[in-house]
C-alpha cells in the first residue's frame, strides 16, 4: 500500500545495522554496501566495538514485517546499480469502471464518445535516499521520492489508444523513530512536501501542493499509517483558461484533509486498506488491495477502489474501479 510502505524507511537505519554482530562482520558490510563517500577512518570509527554496541542497544526490540523488509532493502540502497522501490510497482492489464469519466473531455470532440470503461494502469514508484548518517534523531533520515501513474485505453481502437491521463508525483520527506513503543509494536513519523500535476493544459490541467504528515505504527504482521495533510493554496484565474490561476480550487472537498491506511501479512499474502474522507462535504474514497505470490520476483495484484479521486482528472468524479495484474514488489 502506497501510505504503509513509506513508514518502512522510519526503521530503515536502525533496523538495516541489526545484520552486525561483530567489528568484522561491519567492516564487510560497509565496504560491500558503505557510502562510496565513506574513508577508511569513518568505517573504523563506526565499527568500534563500543559504537556497534551503542546500535544494538537503539533497535527495536520486535521487528514488524515492514522492519524486516528495509533490512534487506537497506543494505544495497547506496548501490549505484540498484533502483530502491519507494511505492508498490504494477503493471495492470485491466482495471474497469463501472462509468469512465466522460465530463472531462467534452471539449475534444469525439474524443469523450470513443472511451472505453476498460483500460490498464501502470505505476512506478522510487525513492533515493539524501544522507548515509543521522542528522537529528538517531536513525532518522531525508529522502526523495518520485511516483508516476499512467491511465492507458489499451482497449481503445478509435482513438489509436490514447494515455488517457498521468499523474507525476515527486517528494522530499524527512522521517525519524519514536521511543514510543504502545502494544509492544514500534513508531515513528514522517512530515514532507509534495507536487502532484498531470502534466496537462487549460481544461485539462490538475495539480496541487501538499505539506504532509504521517504517524506510523507497526506490530508483527500489521502496520497502520494516518497521514493528514495541508495543501498550499494557489492564486485564482482571472479567467477560464488562465494557465497561473488554481486548476481545481475545490479538490479538498473530494479528496479529504487525511487518509488512513493499514496492512497485514498473512503467510504469502499482503493485504491492504486506504480511506480517504472529507468530514465536511462526507466524500472521500475507500480502496482495498492484495498482493499474492506468482512466480520469481512477481507478485501478483488485486484492487478495488470506490470513491472520487483515483487519478487527478477524475478527482471530482465518483466511480467503482476493479483490477488485476502484476506487482514488482509488496505493498511493503
Amino acid at each position: 500500500m502506497n501510505l504503509i510502505y513509506k513508514s518502512g524507511l522510519v526503521f530503515i537505519v536502525l533496523a538495516s545495522l541489526s545484520v552486525i554482530a561483530e567489528t568484522d562482520d561491519c567492516v564487510m558490510q560497509y565496504y560491500e554496501s558503505g557510502d562510496e563517500k565513506l574513508t577508511l577512518y569513518d568505517i573504523r570509527k563506526l565499527c568500534e566495538p563500543e559504537n556497534i554496541e551503542h546500535i544494538e542497544k537503539s533497535l527495536p526490540i520486535n521487528k514488524g514485517v515492514i522492519s524486516q523488509r528495509v533490512i534487506k532493502e537497506s543494505r544495497t540502497e547506496f548501490e549505484p546499480y540498484v533502483i530502491t522501490p519507494h511505492k508498490i510497482n504494477y503493471f495492470l492489464p485491466v482495471i474497469s469502471t463501472n462509468s469512465i469519466n466522460k465530463n472531462a473531455y467534452k471539449t475534444y470532440d469525439g474524443y469523450e464518445n470513443n472511451l472505453e470503461d476498460i483500460e490498464a494502469k501502470f505505476q512506478l514508484s522510487l525513492k533515493v535516499p539524501l544522507n548515509n548518517r543521522s542528522m537529528f534523531i538517531e536513525g532518522d533520515g531525508l529522502y526523495l521520492g518520485m511516483t508516476l501513474q499512467a491511465w492507458w485505453q489499451l482497449y481503445a481502437d478509435n482513438i489509436s489508444k490514447p494515455f488517457r491521463e498521468t499523474n507525476y508525483k515527486p517528494e522530499v520527506f524527512y522521517l525519524a523513530p519514536l521511543a514510543w513503543k504502545p502494544f509492544g509494536g514500534n513508531t515513528g513519523f514522517i512530515v514532507g512536501l509534495e507536487h502532484q500535476s498531470n502534466g496537462r493544459a487549460q481544461n485539462l490541467s490538475r495539480s496541487w501542493n501538499r505539506i504532509f504528515g504521517h504517524f506510523l505504527f507497526e506490530k508483527e504482521n500489521f502496520a497502520l499509517s494516518f497521514r493528514p495533510w495541508y495543501r498550499l493554496k494557489e492564486d485564482d484565474k482571472e479567467y477560464e483558461l488562465d494557465p497561473d490561476g488554481d486548476d481545481n480550487p475545490d479538490i479538498s472537498d473530494f479528496m479529504g484533509h487525511h487518509e488512513l491506511g493499514m496492512v497485514y501479512k498473512w503467510d504469502n499474502l499482503q493485504f491492504s486498506f486506504i480511506n480517504r474522507r472529507n468530514f465536511s462535504t462526507h466524500k472521500g474514497a475507500v480502496e482495498f488491495g492484495m498482493t499474492f505470490p506468482l512466480w520469481g520476483k512477481l507478485k501478483g495484484y488485486a484492487s478495488a477502489f470506490n470513491g472520487y479521486g483515483e487519478s487527478l482528472i477524475d478527482y471530482n468524479y465518483s466511480q467503482t474501479r476493479l483490477a488485476i495484474g502484476i506487482a514488482l514488489n509488496d505493498i511493503f
